[in-house]
């Protein structure tokens, strides 16, 4: 129902800008006044009110579907866009217990002193 209606309001709408820009100006009846040719084909008065009648036609059927689209996006039903999304569930993983480091069992050797030196000692 409502991409008929956002089909018929786009189309609408392009046809609304195209029967506009058709449409003759204020300025352009005086300028016709002066020589213009008296464009019998449509009467006396020129195309003017055919197509302010079809621009007013087509202006009713714009603000019609505009206020529809309006009405039924304010009243959709509330909904979320991720509602239809299918949730899979996902196991936390299992905790491993800690990993041990070992510790050294014996202690950290130190530098060894070059035989035939002596350690300086520490004056007290």
């Amino acid at each position: 129902m409502i991409t008929l209606i956002i089909v018929a309001h786009t189309i609408v709408c392009l046809f609304l800008i195209c029967i506009v820009l058709l449409q003759h100006g204020k300025g352009a009846d005086v300028g016709a006044s002066f020589g213009g040719s008296s464009q019998s084909l449509f009467g006396a008065e020129g195309p003017m009110p055919l197509l302010n009648k079809i621009t007013t036609l087509a202006a009713i059927v714009f603000m019609g579907t505009s206020i529809t689209l309006a009405y039924l996006s304010a009243h959709k039903s509330s909904g979320s866009v991720m509602s239809d999304v299918k949730v899979q569930e996902q196991q936390a993983p299992t905790q491993q217990p800690p990993v041990a480091v070992p510790m050294p069992t014996s202690p950290v050797p130190e530098k060894e002193i070059p035989k035939g030196t002596k350690e300086k000692s520490s004056p007290q």
